[in-house]
């Protein structure tokens, strides 16, 4: 009898687990104060885009084919009481064919909330592979704090459409610079939810490895000639990332105010000279793991911070963490129980850090960043004036601004004036 009851516990246990997991906006109880949601509702929509007469990377022939981009969008709503909130259907898991439900407090359709001023865009860019769930805990976690944020399904670039990564190479940045453009125009026709309500000329760029790679090139930082002869994609895919070439300079966009760029890619290769990220100059926030096995720390995203010399930057860092620091959701239920390299576990999952607390230390960070840059909120700056000294030194008990006693330890947060 003892082990009947015993096995319906834990059935009816795994059944509160399930119904209650999945969730992209955890929040544990020693998160930092600013990874707290904003005191706003949040509406989502799904929209779908057509980024059309791009060069087909992948034919080898030189046609020309339309992209389509789904966005996850969501933004401050209008509602007049609390909500059971979003279930995500049919989400596909990473390096699966199975589709997996998340959940949030995001309403869906809900009507937006209009405000005196608009307000500021935030685009989320996913990974290789990913897809516009890979980091939607800056989603809603923002939307409640008053912005508008979209997230885009990279077209070739999905767990569900994974093709050549020359495609992704090729297309990450101009994707990007294309939904700010959509959502202006979207954001100027009276018939659509955004009118009114969003403020492209305030925007930014959250991007997550390959997503990382784009925004530092949307954010001004061409390729160099090493990018183009490295065999990954045809050189003429590239040439108008090329630093320095007109058709690059064209790819300017002075709407972008800031970046936001975790375990950037491409910088261990020599994608960038470091006259090319001597160009960044917006203010550039950088997050990475000290062992990311991906994109490197020492040669890649702190050669990004060290060499971005003429913009306003932070590197946040989490010792002992690798590639998925701080960006990916929390592995859902249904990874558990698929381990292994390769598998859509440790897709998601750092080997030391907890998924959640990345997730609501990052938030934190970005949020600071966020307020400061796109609205002006002087109040921010001591959260994020924090330089803790050498990244290599142990990461102890400090007193930082919105962290509890005994939270900071493994955690190096660094700040350059220009």
């Amino acid at each position: 009898m003892k082990w009947v009851l015993a096995a319906v516990f834990l059935m009816t246990a795994q059944g509160i687990t399930l119904a209650q997991g999945n969730r992209i906006d955890s929040q544990l109880p020693d998160a930092p104060e600013l990874a707290a949601p904003g005191a706003l509702a949040v509406g989502v929509r799904t929209i779908e885009l057509t980024h059309g007469d791009r060069p087909d990377v992948l034919s080898g022939t030189g046609a020309r084919y339309d992209r389509p981009l789904r966005l996850e969008v969501w933004y401050p709503a209008a509602l007049a009481g609390p909500s059971g909130g979003e279930t995500y259907s049919d989400v596909h898991l990473a390096n699966s064919d199975q589709t997996v439900s998340l959940h949030g407090q995001a309403v869906r359709d809900a009507a937006p909330l209009k405000s005196e001023q608009p307000y500021p865009l935030v685009i989320l860019s996913h990974g290789f592979p990913g897809n516009r769930f890979l980091i939607s805990h800056f989603g809603e976690n923002l939307a409640s704090k008053g912005y508008v944020v979209a997230s885009i399904d990279h077209f070739e670039s999905t767990y569900e459409n994974q093709l050549g990564f020359a495609s992704t190479l090729a297309n990450r940045a101009p994707d990007q610079l294309f939904v700010l453009d959509s959502l202006e125009t979207l954001s100027a026709a009276p018939s659509e939810f955004l009118a009114g309500i969003v403020d492209v000329g305030r925007s930014a760029i959250i991007g997550y490895s390959m997503g990382g790679y784009g925004a530092l090139l949307s954010a001004g930082a061409g390729l160099s000639e090493t990018a183009l002869n490295l065999g990954m994609a045809p050189p003429e895919a590239l040439s108008g990332l090329l630093a320095g070439s007109e058709a690059f300079s064209e790819l300017d966009d002075p709407r972008l105010k800031a970046v936001v760029a975790i375990a950037p890619w491409g910088a261990q290769l020599g994608l960038w000279t470091p006259q090319a990220l001597g160009d960044l100059e917006r203010p550039l926030l950088l997050m990475g793991g000290t062992l990311d096995e991906i994109s490197g720390y020492e040669a890649g995203i702190r050669s990004v911070f060290e060499g971005a010399i003429n913009a306003e930057r932070y590197l946040l860092s989490f010792q002992g963490a690798g590639h998925n620091a701080a960006a990916p959701i929390p592995p859902p239920i249904e990874a558990l129980s698929l381990g292994g390299p390769g598998s859509a576990y440790e897709h998601y999952a750092d080997f030391v850090w907890s998924n959640t607390r990345m997730n609501n230390i990052a938030q934190h960070f970005v949020t600071a960043f966020l307020d400061l840059h796109l609205k002006g909120e002087a109040a921010m700056k001591p959260y994020l004036e924090l330089d803790t000294g050498g990244w290599q030194e142990a990461a102890g008990d400090r007193d930082w601004p919105g962290f509890s006693p005994r939270t900071t330890r493994g955690l190096v947060f660094e700040h350059r004036k220009p």
